[in-house]
């Protein structure tokens, strides 16, 4: 063992030649050997230093071996010193018992054995150690202890702290929470409550596109009325031709605009709808044409048609795509000046027939291309034109010919050069013969001319009540039908015309909707009760015209909707078998 772990071992005998037998013996040990010759001075000894292990001689003079022990172990410092009896003379089991009893541990004889004596010391030396150490362990786990439970309080402080802080980050994160989430509701609310007002907005849009397409076609309707009884007498004056004339083109189109603004709401809600029949791409055309013949020749531009000879047949609704063409054509004559060529050229392309309308008008701008079938797209009045339209028109075409399975697309040079719109629309029949139109008109229902009719002398003769509150509507229509050779009875409001179809008991009533006194529903509702009603072919005359008036209007009981101002021909359609066209006609009309 080194220096710094020896220990102290403490030698008690009064005869210092064994004394120095014990060092002797005891020297191999390495360890501090300290002497005493008395028991007193043993105490001495002890009181200085601490010591392993005690070698105890018994028989001493002042004080023998058992009451140095006694002595030793009664002091708190020493009771666990263990010591070790030396004696010379032969002990008893009672003096044995005496020994341990004052805290001896063993007994060695004298004379000493050597070994035996170095080998109970060093025993004992060693449980001193290992107790040493044991206490230095424990000092050392209980300094620990208290580095951790200094480092716990430490640790606990900070998490506290950090707990603390951390609480307060949380507290002011859920306090701007608290704000974010009061801003999004107040802004949820808001975009809620603008939502219901252009929700709102767009309902009352709808409501007064309605009532403004009825309150433009009331006044539309006399105008109409009045150009036709104006055809039907031969005009010397060509300057009163020429107002005639002019007065029905710009009522043509004033109520192709009530009609486009009317399906711009159609178009928002997607509630435009088609009703498909077979019709021969010929026959589309010159309809289509039709429309568009007052403008062209008023601009006194040249138009080129040209058809394949093959017949083709498409599968569609017959108003809806003379709608799509005749906005096209209707167009390339608008936007081009006096004098300019249009072309109209249709041909086959793949499974689909392709129309193509080229002019050499005004053009289109670069930038306006891409968005010229969006809705309220106008071209610009680079060119020194003013804007015309509501831009509308192109937006129907689109949609229109998506309806139907086809495609449109425009091109142009640029401005000043003309343009080219391109309409495919899927073939459904291609026949090498094909279809006349005497064979369409029977397929459709619909004729081309008056000629087709047989003429005004061929529509025979009706008993006919037209109702309206509108007076000039009423008269100018009760004079036309009159004018045809109809026997014709009027009615201002809904009870006179309750009054005059008992009375007179008509082929055709002609009702207006809103009329005073009894709607024209309540007067449908009213006839069809009576036994004299049944077969009546009643017709809503109207200026309303949505497709949710219409399918009032046939489920309050009307054979057919008309909507004002009605085109002649498609009356007199109506006049010649009103039992058996009254539904075609009013789905078209």
């Amino acid at each position: 063992m080194s220096t710094q772990q020896k220990v102290n071992i403490l030698l008690v005998d009064d005869q210092p030649a064994r004394l120095l037998t014990y060092q002797s013996v005891l020297s191999e040990l390495n360890q501090n050997l300290v002497t005493a010759r008395s028991g007193l001075e043993a105490l001495e000894k002890l009181m200085r230093d601490e010591f392993a292990v005690v070698l105890l001689d018994v028989s001493m003079p002042d004080m023998d071996g058992f009451e140095a022990a006694r002595l030793i172990h009664e002091h708190p410092r020493f009771e666990r010193t263990p010591i070790i009896f030396v004696t010379g003379v032969h002990m008893s089991e009672l003096d044995r018992l005496r020994g341990y009893k004052v805290g001896a541990v063993d007994y060695v004889a004298i004379p000493v054995v050597p070994e035996i004596l170095r080998s109970k010391v060093a025993v004992l030396v060693e449980l001193y150690c290992k107790r040493r150490e044991l206490i230095d362990l424990n000092r050392h786990l209980a300094e620990a202890n208290e580095r951790l439970a200094e480092a716990n309080v430490v640790l606990q402080a900070e998490k506290t702290r950090e707990l603390h802080a951390l609480n307060a980050s949380l507290q002011q994160a859920n306090l701007e929470m608290e704000r974010t989430n009061q801003v999004l509701h107040s802004e949820v609310v808001e975009r809620a409550r603008a939502e219901q007002a252009l929700k709102e907005a767009d309902r009352l849009k709808d409501e007064f596109l309605a009532m403004l397409a009825h309150e433009l076609r009331n006044p539309l309707a006399p105008i109409r009325n009045a150009v036709h009884l104006m055809k039907l007498k031969s005009l010397e004056d060509a300057q009163l031709r020429l107002s005639r004339d002019i007065i029905d083109r710009q009522l043509v189109q004033l109520t192709r605009l009530v009609d486009d603004l009317l399906d711009v709401s159609r178009i928002t809600r997607g509630k435009i709808n088609v009703a498909r029949e077979r019709m021969e791409l010929r026959d589309l055309v010159t309809r289509a044409v039709e429309t568009v013949t007052p403008t062209i020749e008023a601009r006194k531009h040249r138009l080129t048609v040209e058809l394949p000879e093959r017949a083709f047949v498409i599968y569609g609704d017959p108003l809806r795509l003379t709608q799509v063409l005749g906005n096209v054509l209707g167009n390339a004559a608008k936007f081009t000046d006096n004098g300019g060529q249009i072309s109209l050229r249709a041909r086959r392309r793949h499974r689909d027939v392709e129309i193509a309308v080229r002019d050499s008008g005004i053009g289109i701008a670069p930038q306006v291309l891409p968005r010229i079938f969006d809705l309220f797209t106008q071209l610009d009045d680079r060119m020194g034109r003013a804007q015309s339209g509501l831009g509308i028109g192109l937006a129907l075409v689109r949609r229109l010919v998506e309806m139907h399975g086809g495609t449109v697309r425009a091109s142009s040079p640029g401005l000043g050069l003309g343009s080219e719109f391109v309409i495919r629309l899927p073939i459904s029949v291609e026949r090498a013969d094909g279809l006349s139109s005497e064979r369409l008109v029977a397929d459709t229902g619909l004729a081309e001319s008056s000629e087709a009719l047989g003429g005004a002398a061929r529509v025979p003769h009706r008993r006919i009540l037209v109702a309206d509150d509108n007076l000039d509507a009423l008269e100018s229509l009760a004079t036309l039908l009159a004018q045809e050779g109809h026997e014709v009875f009027r009615a201002a409001d809904g009870a006179e015309a309750l009054v005059a179809a008992e009375r007179h008991r008509p082929d055709i009533a002609l009702l207006d909707i809103g009329m005073p006194r009894a709607t024209g529903y309540e007067v449908v509702r009213r006839i069809r009760e009576e036994p004299w009603g049944h077969g009546m072919t009643l017709v809503a005359l109207t200026g309303w015209g949505q497709e949710s008036d219409r399918r009032r209007s046939h489920e309050a009981g009307f054979n057919a909707h008309l909507t004002k101002p009605v085109d002649p021909e498609i009356l007199r359609r109506l006049l010649l078998t009103p039992e058996t066209s009254g539904s075609r006609i009013g789905k078209l009309a």
